[in-house]
C-alpha cells in the first residue's frame, strides 16, 4: 500500500467530500481528511488492483488487524496510527469503522441483493457510517445528527449506484435489488446488456424517488441547532442532490452518458452552503 498522506490522499481522489469539507477550521479539517483517506484505503482493498478475492480478503483482514493494533501506535501503517489518534481526539466510536471494513467484505462476497432490506445494510456499512464518523468531528447538539447522518448516508449510496449501474454491472456487481428487477419486468441480463428501454426508465425512477426520500429524511433529522456545524455534510448532501437531478434530467440513460459535475460547480456549491450557514445562523 501507498504511504500517501491523508490529505494527499484526499485531494488526489478528486472527491466531492474534498470540496465540501475544505472551508473546516484546520484542526477538524485535518481529523476530516485523515478519515476520508482510512475510508479510501480500506475500499481500494476491495476496488483497485487485479488480485483475487482471496487475497483481497486477506489484505482486508491484515487492515483489520493493524487497525486494531494503531491504538496503541503499533501499526505499520502510519495512516492507521494517525486515524486511531484522530478516533481518540474526537470520540469517535469505533464501531463505525469496523462496519466500514464489514461493508467492504460485503462486496469481496455479495454481487447481488435479492431485497432493498439487504442493499440498506450494504448502504449503511459502505456510507452511512462514515457520516456518523464525520458529525464526531463537526460536532452537534442533538442526537436526531445521527439520524441525519445515517439517511443521508444511505440517499449518497443509492445516487452512487444509480450512476454507476452500468460501470458495476461490467463489473458483475447488481446492487439493484432483485426484487425491484422483477417489479419492472427488466432482468439480469438486459442490464448486463445495457438494454435502454422504458422498463429500465421505470426501474431506476424508483430507486430515485427511494434516493429522494432517504435525502428528505436526512433533511428532516437535522435540528436547526446543527445546521450550522454540519455545513460540510449539508454541501455534500446539496452535490449529490445535483448529480441525481442530473441523472433524472438524463432520463437515466446512464448507459450512453457520463453524467457527473464539474469541480467548479463542487466548489461553488460547497461555498454557498458554507456561506449560508455561517453566515446566518
Amino acid at each position: 500500500m501507498k504511504s500517501d498522506s491523508a490529505k494527499e490522499i484526499s485531494k488526489k481522489s478528486k472527491s466531492s467530500f474534498y470540496y465540501a469539507f475544505s472551508l473546516l477550521p484546520a484542526p477538524k479539517r485535518d481529523a476530516m481528511n485523515t478519515v476520508y483517506a482510512f475510508c479510501r484505503k480500506t475500499d481500494d482493498i476491495v476496488d483497485e488492483g487485479m488480485d483475487s478475492t482471496d487475497q483481497k480478503y486477506q489484505q482486508l483482514v491484515k487492515w483489520r488487524i493493524e487497525f486494531e493494533r494503531a491504538f496503541n501506535n503499533e501499526s505499520e501503517f502510519p495512516l492507521l496510527n494517525k486515524t486511531a489518534s484522530t478516533i481518540s481526539q474526537f470520540k469517535i466510536p469505533i464501531d463505525y469503522f469496523f462496519d466500514l471494513i464489514k461493508g467492504m467484505e460485503m462486496d469481496l462476497h455479495k454481487n447481488r441483493y435479492e431485497t432493498f432490506e439487504e442493499l440498506k445494510t450494504y448502504c449503511y456499512r459502505a456510507a452511512s457510517t462514515v457520516g456518523l464518523m464525520c458529525i464526531e468531528i463537526f460536532g452537534y447538539k442533538h442526537s436526531s445528527a445521527k439520524l441525519f447522518a445515517e439517511n443521508l448516508g444511505i440517499a449518497l449510496q443509492l445516487t452512487n449506484i444509480i450512476r454507476d449501474v452500468a460501470k458495476d454491472a461490467k463489473n458483475n456487481r447488481i446492487y439493484l435489488p432483485q426484487e425491484d428487477l422483477r417489479k419492472f419486468h427488466y432482468s439480469e441480463e438486459d442490464l448486463l446488456s445495457s438494454k435502454y428501454n422504458l422498463h429500465f426508465i421505470n426501474l431506476m425512477e424508483f430507486q430515485a424517488n427511494r434516493a429522494k426520500f432517504y435525502f428528505d429524511s436526512a433533511t428532516e433529522m437535522l435540528n436547526l441547532d446543527d445546521k450550522a456545524s454540519m455545513f460540510a455534510a449539508r454541501a455534500m448532501q446539496h452535490i449529490y442532490y445535483r448529480i441525481l437531478e442530473r441523472i433524472i434530467q438524463a432520463k437515466y440513460d446512464v448507459f450512453n452518458k457520463d453524467i457527473s459535475i464539474s469541480k467548479i460547480e463542487k466548489v461553488g456549491i460547497s461555498l454557498g452552503v458554507w456561506a449560508k450557514y455561517n453566515l446566518v445562523y
